[in-house]
């Protein structure tokens, strides 16, 4: 180990975390496992003066927050046009697996990247991913079919795995009592793809038809650039020689966990892909693709399941203390309960917005679409700033997750006339959701007694976030399109028919409400302007019946996360100045942990 020595000869140890120092497995294990928090390397009177001002600490903060909006936006910006990129580089029957392949990537990928990096040093896995999401981009932004746009967002969601984990990174590198304030903060790089992008993307399309869809990638191209230039220069955190001194990488490539790692990437992939691709999305319920890959899946998540806990692996890809931690795993649930209730709201509202609330205005309905992501990042923000001065999170939790549900169930009175009721209610509800997701998501990072762990943690949470959104956005969608059939399929057509158009002409009416076309509707015979009013006054009031019931549903939800937040842990006695990680600031170069009765000069800001 690198030492650095005062004028009274003191040897002062250098700021890296050693774990090869523990004498045995078994040793490691108890460790672990002790109550109060440890493996810290630092803390802030014993970094350098200046060492927060650096230029290598903003730059990597910088290069978060980038590859952070670059991550959110990689799907944000291109979710809400599918269709028109459909319209214009299609007809594809594989559109969804657009959106399916972001969503398997980055929810198999986080776990994997969070233990790697905690082993093998983050450095590299965050340049790397950066470097994946750039090159997804550009495929995607040159993209002339939809096989090409899936393999390119293949590599977004990859690279995303790194991108949005964004809370474990920012959080080691900041003492924990500045952990809720500094994640928080980073939410701002959000704005672009989650709190405008509904706008931003339709601006492309409508404004700049030259560019269209594709304006979208130009921007995720520009951004991950910037992002993995900043990785470059400035991110030097400790490396493998830092974290096991005297240990080689082959001996713990060696160690790693290959069964739980096969069982849990099979699992997980098989399992959400087949939630994403069952019902109407790819293939029945009932088909034999369907059902294998969630069987099958299920049974591997299963056999994971007796593996972390009977097995016992050197180098563990889930650390069973962790899953005895009963903080952790309750604040880990609680992310994915508050994901869930935020699905409802951007499954939902933006169906709402193009059936009842839009009047037909493509750009207002896209500003409408924007209050879901805007109003949870404002949440996210405040709720990270105020989490320490208003202290024991635990009990912000229960409100929020109770006001939150409250006004989430109250969304099913609103109908087609009552546009500021929904409104309003949106706003309030995505504004504590939002709340409750920022500081669950630190106080997963807060909760464990190894910091050392701190990927490993976070990345799990963020795998158990997308399993847990994927299995709620499916029971939303599932439920929406049963209650549709029934609603729209049944009101609608005795309208139409009271109105006095012929029944025979019933199936094609639904087919131009199904498509939305002024073509459709010109070729339903027997339709007049009277007819269609009265039918569409029928669609929208079966339409809301419909979205009432998916709101309703989320009421299960927001009660289990209320009792999740009575598990949850108030952090006040552990907001210390203490660190667990430190970046180099000399290309690599350790930052030393200085005794503070000596003046040592301040860190080169350059």
């Amino acid at each position: 180990m690198e030492e650095f020595k005062n004028k009274d000869d003191q040897t002062v140890a250098s700021n890296h975390f050693e774990l090869s120092n523990r004498d045995s497995d078994s040793e490691l294990q108890n460790v672990a496992n002790e109550k109060q928090l440890h493996g810290f390397m630092a803390t802030t009177d014993t970094v350098p003066p200046g060492y927060y001002r650096s230029t290598y600490f903003l730059g990597s903060l910088f290069a978060i927050g980038m590859g952070l909006g670059a991550g959110v936006a990689g799907f944000g910006l291109a979710a809400p046009i599918l269709s028109v990129i459909d319209a214009d580089i299609g007809p594809s029957p594989y559109l969804t697996w657009v959106s399916i392949a972001y969503t398997l990537c980055t929810a198999v990928g986080s776990t994997l990247i969070g233990r790697l990096s905690d082993i093998f040093g983050r450095r590299y896995y965050f340049i790397g991913g950066t470097v994946l999401a750039l090159l997804g981009s550009i495929v995607s932004a040159t993209a002339q079919s939809i096989n090409t746009l899936i393999g390119g967002t293949i590599l977004i969601g990859l690279g995303a795995c790194t991108q949005i984990n964004f809370c474990y990174i920012t959080a080691e590198l900041v003492p924990m009592g500045a952990r809720f304030w500094v994640v928080s903060m980073l939410y701002f790089f959000c704005v672009p793809g989650s709190g405008f992008g509904p706008a931003i993307a339709e601006a492309f399309v409508t404004r700049y038809p030259g560019v269209s869809w594709r304006g979208c990638y130009y921007l995720l191209i520009c951004m991950n650039a910037v992002a993995l230039l900043c990785w470059i220069l400035f991110y030097w955190p400790p490396e493998f020689s830092n974290k096991h001194a005297g240990k080689r990488r082959i001996d713990f490539v060696k160690e790693l966990d290959y069964v739980g790692i096969l069982l849990y990437t099979a699992g997980l992939t098989l399992f959400l892909m087949g939630l994403s691709m069952g019902g109407d999305a790819v293939f029945p319920w009932k088909s034999r693709q369907t059902l294998s890959t969630l069987l099958v899946g299920a049974a591997c998540l299963i056999a994971l399941g007796f593996w972390v806990w009977l097995a016992k692996p050197k180098q563990p890809l889930i650390p069973k203390h962790l899953l005895t931690n009963r903080a952790y795993v309750a604040a880990s649930i609680s992310i994915g309960i508050g994901s869930a209730s935020y699905y409802a709201f951007a499954i939902v509202w933006p169906m709402m917005v193009s059936v009842l609330y839009n009047h037909g205005d493509p750009m207002y309905g896209g500003y409408l679409s924007c209050i879901v992501g805007s109003c949870t990042l404002l949440g996210q923000i405040c709720g990270g700033i105020l989490a320490r001065p208003i202290g024991k999170v635990k009990y912000q939790m229960t409100v929020c997750f109770f006001c939150g549900g409250v006004l989430l169930a109250s969304m099913a009175t609103c109908t087609p006339e009552t546009k500021n009721r929904a409104i309003a209610l949106l706003i309030s509800a995505c504004f504590f959701f939002g709340w409750t997701e920022s500081v669950v998501q630190t106080l997963v990072t807060i909760s464990i007694h190894d910091q050392q762990e701190i990927g490993t943690a976070g990345g799990i949470a963020a795998s158990m976030r997308s399993a847990i959104a994927t299995s709620t956005a499916t029971i939303y969608t599932v439920t929406l399109s049963s209650r549709s059939r029934t609603t729209i399929g049944t009101r609608v057509p005795s309208a139409a028919i009271a109105a006095g158009l012929p029944a025979s002409s019933v199936p094609a009416l639904m087919e131009a409400f199904a498509s939305g076309s002024k073509q459709a509707f010109a070729q339903v015979p027997g339709l007049t302007s009277a007819i269609l009013a009265t039918a569409t006054t029928a669609y929208k009031n079966a339409s809301a019946s419909a979205y009432s019931t998916v709101f309703l549903a989320t009421i299960s939800f927001s009660a289990l996360g209320l009792l999740l937040s009575f598990l949850l842990i108030n952090v006040d006695d552990r907001m210390t100045n203490e660190i667990t990680t430190t970046l180099g600031h000399k290309k690599g170069e350790l930052v030393p942990i200085i005794d503070t009765r000596k003046e040592l000069p301040e860190v080169d800001e350059k």
